[in-house]
């Protein structure tokens, strides 16, 4: 089968990376793919949130099977399109992904059929806002509606800095429209559990677990970002809790999408707060998470493909899905400006890394040139993750692979997995 991959980030590196083990795939194109993604797949510059382009190309090339993987094109309605020309598709419709693409519709969901997560409250007047955030509690939480590319939740923990935050989003329009409401929630606490699912509007099958790092620095220090690290599995998730959350989230989720009339079928991503109350919804993504996929895709030892294929079928409760019993450690290098905006065009010198045991180096903000060489062209440049049959040898391998890569600037956290069984936030 020819199979298009929309997206150019580590995420679709890793999507890409199992996909070319399945002996059914043809050819794999890439929109626009990467650096790292240009070894496995055919690169085509159609940016992935240019929906009439996806459309041409997979109707001029007569693919057979699309993974639209990012929130944006799903959101905009790419699988909409591509499945009324045809092609079968991995990801949900656009009436599915709004879980993701508005936190408003998510919480009013969660409210409607008893799904547990934080109290709140939305506003689309800045200075009733205002109000509100003058006389709450702290820490609290601002989150702007809309897609934000994982840069529209403020963890405010005085008035000021809610206040800057409802500016940012409800005045200065930083995110457009999807500002121009917000959810004012109340700060959950507790360990933080990322719980990637695939499901076909049925049934569901939980992915392993993980723990995702956002916190620019070391200590859990510096402005979020859309992820620094990842561990799998995620060492509070313990089979009693999974069960828990089987029970109270995952299942009532895809029934109540299900029962509103907006079947998920693909990955639905779970993000969780282990609170002295019982775990409750953070948020969900409507696709796999970045980094998250780079963690547990590589854990994956059945053929993703079917899996896809199972999904887009309605028989995912046939589907063989088995994941390693070992541990993953994924480290981000980025740009030293990131999560600001940042110099793009250094040259990049992987020095071995690549080519280490046990190590995968997903590659996300990369370009490849004419002549060979590796550019940054992002904020997040490369995911190093290793994986090994503990937690620490994973650490362990994934840091001496980082340390091995070199470019201008570059920097990562030193304290990935680091924690046992501190929260991380």
């Amino acid at each position: 089968m020819n199979v298009m991959v929309v997206g150019g980030g580590g995420r679709e590196h890793a999507i890409i990376s199992c996909l070319a083990r399945s002996p059914r795939i043809k050819k794999i194109y890439a929109l626009p793919g990467n650096g790292g993604i240009a070894d496995l797949a055919e690169c085509v510059p159609v940016s992935a949130e240019d929906v009439d382009g996806i459309a041409a190309f997979a109707r001029e090339r007569a693919i057979d099977f699309a993974v639209v993987a990012p929130d944006d094109p799903l959101v905009m309605g790419a699988v909409d399109r591509l499945e009324a020309q045809g092609v079968r598709c991995f990801g949900p419709s656009a009436a599915a992904a709004a879980v993701e693409g508005s936190k408003i519709y998510a919480k009013a969901l969660m409210k409607k059929y008893n799904i547990p997560t934080a109290r709140y409250e939305v506003f689309d007047n800045l200075d009733k806002a205002l109000t509100c955030a003058a006389v709450s509690d702290y820490p609290l939480v601002v989150k702007a509606d809309g897609l934000a590319k994982g840069k529209g939740v403020t963890v405010a923990e005085n008035f000021e800095q809610a206040r800057d935050a409802l500016l940012s989003c409800m005045k200065e329009k930083t995110f457009g429209a999807s500002g121009e409401r917000v959810v004012i929630e109340e700060c959950l606490t507790g360990p933080e559990v990322s719980v990637l699912a695939f499901t076909d509007g049925k049934t569901i099958v939980p992915m392993v677990s993980s723990m995702d790092h956002k916190r620019a620095y070391d200590g859990n220090e510096g402005p979020n970002t859309g992820g620094m690290g990842v561990i799998a599995p995620n060492p509070h998730y313990t089979p009693a809790l999974a069960e828990t959350c089987m029970k109270t989230i995952l299942c009532p989720t895809v029934e109540a999408l299900q029962a509103e009339g907006r079947p998920f079928k693909g990955c639905l991503y779970f993000g969780l707060m282990l609170t002295p109350q019982g775990p409750k919804v953070i948020e969900y993504n409507c696709r796999f998470g970045d980094p998250e996929a780079q963690a547990v895709l590589p854990l994956l030892e059945s053929d993703l493909f079917e899996i896809m294929l199972a999904v887009r079928e309605d028989r995912l409760d046939q589907a063989d899905i088995r994941f390693s019993s070992g541990a993953s450690c994924c480290v981000v290098l980025a740009s030293k400006e990131y999560p600001g905006s940042c110099k793009i065009g250094l040259e990049i010198d992987l020095g071995g890394a690549d080519k280490l045991p046990g190590v995968s180096v997903f590659h996300a903000g990369t370009r490849r040139e004419a002549d060979g060489r590796l550019l940054t062209a992002g904020g997040r440049v490369l995911a190093v993750t290793a994986v090994a049959p503990s937690a620490e040898d994973a650490r362990i391998q994934a840091y001496e692979a980082a340390e091995r890569i070199q470019f201008d600037g570059a920097r990562y956290r030193k304290d990935i997995g680091a924690y046992g069984t501190q929260a991380i936030r």
